[in-house]
């Protein structure tokens, strides 16, 4: 979603769902399940939708897969909310291909996370988003997520790239807020920092923050766009109460690596398959009863 900044440029914000990718028990793309979840997903208030992004699978996905999964995504979604696919590649020319694929299939905005394995310095970083930005005309969100990259992406270098016209907001996980602050003290007015951490939406977006790129929300995307919508609105006691009420299944939805808790939970609620795609497994059993009992706290079951 976009509003306007007082010097009339757009700003993003809102709850965008990092969706799952179902499949069927033979591996494929479960079109159907897919379909589903995401005309469920905007009936229930969210605010946009990221397919194919890590909680997506889209490491264990074919470029046409994902290009696929971003299609159907479109049609279903029909223009009532943006559609920011996963691009994001280690191979900068890679990256440049697969944001052409998904602007082919409909996405309105693409996201692209800072590259991975590689390690490159700061200003290979930057001339890796550079690249990028200068082959494609679609609006780019950034993802820091040192726990999956194994490199940071530093403040200076987002606010460096924030300057460029097509880069309008970074989803941010590096779980630091000193580094959040530095970026929301010092980026344009019409850039955006989103959540990365659903466990830090309420603190991110009451310092300043715009919204969150979600996991918890494949299974409770109501609650967590009034979240939003609270925290938007300046209303600290429902967002406190919304948070309080969501912090167990923010929990849960990692006791092992994402999308694993996230298929686990939405299976139980009956929306898609448990099955995804090696090395990843499902949920082991033990964990159950935690995901359970707090999808039960937050409603969801």
């Amino acid at each position: 979603m976009t509003d306007t900044t007082m010097n009339g440029g757009e700003r993003f914000w809102g709850c965008g769902t990092a969706l799952v990718t179902p499949f069927t028990a033979s591996g494929d793309v479960d079109e159907r399940a897919l379909g589903e979840l995401v005309e469920w997903q905007v009936a229930e208030g969210i605010h946009f939708l990221v397919p194919c992004g890590s909680t997506g699978e889209a490491a264990t996905m074919t470029p046409e897969e994902q290009a696929r999964v971003v299609s159907i995504v479109v049609e279903r979604v029909a223009g009532r909310v943006p559609v920011v696919a996963g691009a994001g590649s280690n191979d900068t020319r890679r990256a440049i291909e697969l944001s052409r694929m998904m602007g082919d299939a409909g996405a309105t905005h693409l996201l692209q996370v800072s590259p991975m394995y590689n390690k490159p310095p700061q200003r290979g970083i930057i001339a890796h988003f550079r690249a990028i930005a200068e082959s494609t005309e679609l609006p780019i969100i950034l993802y820091n997520v040192p726990g999956r990259t194994g490199s940071n992406m530093e403040a200076r270098t987002t606010l460096a790239l924030a300057e460029l016209p097509n880069v309008i907001a970074v989803k941010e996980a590096s779980g630091n807020m000193g580094q959040v602050l530095e970026i929301l003290r010092n980026r344009p007015a019409d850039f955006s920092v989103l959540s990365g951490d659903d466990a830090l939406t309420l603190p991110m977006m009451a310092a300043g923050g715009h919204g969150v790129i979600s996991v918890t929300s494949n299974a409770t995307p109501a609650l967590m766009s009034r979240l939003v919508e609270c925290l938007r609105a300046s209303d600290m006691d429902g967002a406190r109460a919304l948070h309080e009420q969501l912090l167990p299944w923010m929990g849960a939805a990692f006791v092992e690596p994402n999308p694993m808790p996230a298929k686990a939970a939405l299976a139980m609620m009956g929306r898609i398959e448990n099955v995804l795609r090696l090395p990843l497994v499902p949920l082991a059993n033990d964990h159950e009863p935690a995901v359970r009992g707090a999808l039960t706290t937050a409603g969801a079951l």
